[in-house]
């Protein structure tokens, strides 16, 4: 396994399951053995294998799971859950064996079993959509902190437990993954848990055997068409997390124009709000003031009641996602006043990782590094970096490898459109050939009817370097894509990196404060 690919959080006091138990519940057939078989952990992976685990062999596109079953029986799992096919791989481990139709559609609920995950759960609030999944997620753990609860944190960037924070693989974790992680939870006292949910996540059982509270859809924009056949198949994955086996309640943002279909295609209560005056919704937000360190809104609901407050992001996008938070909260059983007492006047208190995140000073341009990887992400948060930029915008930015090449135009088009100068370099090429990414992203500037100053750099630790050579003081630069990321992905290896490490060493170079 790869060193630099985070550990698993799992329960420090797991407690045993006998497997016959397992069987008897599901109404599984079984080969071998199950007496006095217990299991403590379940896991899809022979290099995670725990004493005690139940390992759970996958069907993949190039291998079945079930034939590293000998691996796993010598790092110590004492059964094996696999399809028929993969029953046959596994018989020489000597291992038991339960037998399911499809082992990744049984994994989120049998990891619910092993774990007891659907016992005394916490308040469980799920987020979904393109753009702002993390940030509304990270919104939600400071505003429950600031109402006094411990939070635990599942988002693209990071896991949290109360105060311990691990770097995250995947935006969702598997199924095992995510119910070890609720159940560490449980240990650590966690009252709430805000979860950020891919649109893979839902189509891939990632969030199988878990019920949310309250689930919400920020927004959807062209992205993921390379995992999606279209923007009709990605909504119908999103759509998913509003069914009564997902979520109990739901959420719906009518600020982009797919937010009117999930409530159409919703089978759960759901209430709505938009940041627009011109579409109507049960919650309103509007904009109070925007100054480079905050945004004020107050958001409106039913019956007239409304909450005033701060988000401390620039942007009228991180406002929206702060009011959704709150409106989540607010199905979740909260009082609109009791959040606002919390709130008090100093406003939401909340730390974002790498979304618009500034890493300069107050001497030369200001530097800001971001997530952002999507066209509809470049437009708006072009858009507030311009609001407080008095001189030029240079955006700094490349596309992944190996990921949805369909918005890589638009993108470019997109950037060059919000910015001055335009500096295209590298990102995760993958096994691709980052000359022919950028030569892509080069393409969709030039369509552009607002023609930025060109500049195709590589890599981007050069890129960089060359966007602060080029800026005076007053001018903005904006590097989209990195983020919160350590990491750049080159032909499969994950070379240690960081934008916000980079960014400050450029400035430092040519003699501005960081």
């Amino acid at each position: 396994m790869n060193a630099r690919i985070p550990p698993v959080l799992r329960p420090e006091h797991p407690s045993a399951r006998a497997i016959k138990g397992l069987v008897a519940d599901f109404g599984l057939d079984s080969i071998g053995s199950l007496d006095g078989v217990e299991v403590t952990g379940v896991t899809l992976r022979t290099t995670e294998i725990e004493p005690g685990d139940l390992y759970v062999g996958v069907p993949g596109a190039n291998s079945h799971g079930a034939q590293f079953a000998r691996e796993a029986r010598d790092a110590g799992a004492v059964a094996v859950m696999t399809d028929q096919a993969g029953a046959e791989l596994a018989r020489d481990s000597g291992l038991p064996i339960v037998l399911v139709d499809s082992p990744r559609a049984a994994l989120g609920d049998v990891s619910a079993w092993v774990y007891r995950t659907g016992e005394h759960p916490p308040l469980l609030l799920g987020v979904t959509g393109t753009n702002g999944k993390t940030s509304t997620a990270y919104l939600l753990e400071g505003i429950l902190r600031q109402l006094g609860l411990v939070v635990g944190l599942s988002s693209t960037a990071e896991r949290h437990i109360g105060d311990i924070t691990v770097v995250s693989r995947l935006t969702t974790p598997e199924a095992s993954e995510m119910h070890a992680l609720l159940a560490r939870m449980r240990e650590s006292e966690v009252r709430a848990v805000a979860v950020e949910v891919s649109a893979q996540a839902l189509s891939r059982n990632r969030v199988d055997g878990i019920v949310f509270d309250v689930v919400a859809f920020t927004n959807l924009s062209h992205d993921h068409l390379d995992d999606y056949a279209d923007m009709e198949e990605y909504l119908a994955a999103k759509a998913l997390f509003f069914e009564p086996e997902r979520g109990r309640r739901g959420v719906v943002s009518l600020d982009s124009s797919y937010g009117e279909r999930i409530v159409g295609l919703s089978r759960i209560p759901v209430t709505t709000i938009s940041a627009n005056p011109d579409v109507p919704a049960e919650w309103n937000l509007e904009i109070l003031d925007e100054q480079s360190t905050h945004t004020e809104f107050v958001l409106t609901g039913p019956e007239g009641r409304s909450l005033r407050t701060t988000v401390p992001l620039i942007g009228r996008h991180m406002a929206a996602n702060a009011g959704l938070a709150i409106v989540m909260l607010v199905e979740a059983g909260f009082e609109l006043e009791a959040i606002g007492h919390a709130l008090g006047e100093e406003g939401i208190r909340a730390y974002l990782p790498g979304r618009t995140e500034r890493v300069s000073g107050d001497r030369g341009p200001s530097v800001y590094v971001d997530f952002g990887h999507s066209p509809d992400a470049f437009l708006n948060t072009l858009a507030a970096v311009r609001k407080f930029t008095p001189g030029r915008v240079i955006m700094v930015f490349g596309a992944d490898g190996d990921r949805d090449a369909t918005k890589r135009l638009e993108m470019g088009r997109v950037a060059s459109e919000g910015s001055d100068i335009l500096v295209v370099t590298d990102h995760h090429p993958r096994f691709e050939d980052p000359a022919a990414i950028r030569a892509t992203l080069v393409e969709g500037a030039a369509l552009a009817e607002h023609q930025a100053e060109l500049h195709e750099v590589s890599p981007p630790e050069r890129a960089i370097r060359h966007a602060v050579s080029l800026a005076s003081e007053g001018d903005s630069i904006l590097w989209a894509g990195p983020g919160h990321q350590d990491y750049r992905d080159i032909r499969g290896v994950r070379t240690p990196y960081s934008a916000r490490a980079e960014a400050r060493e450029a400035l430092r170079e040519f003699g501005w404060s960081e």
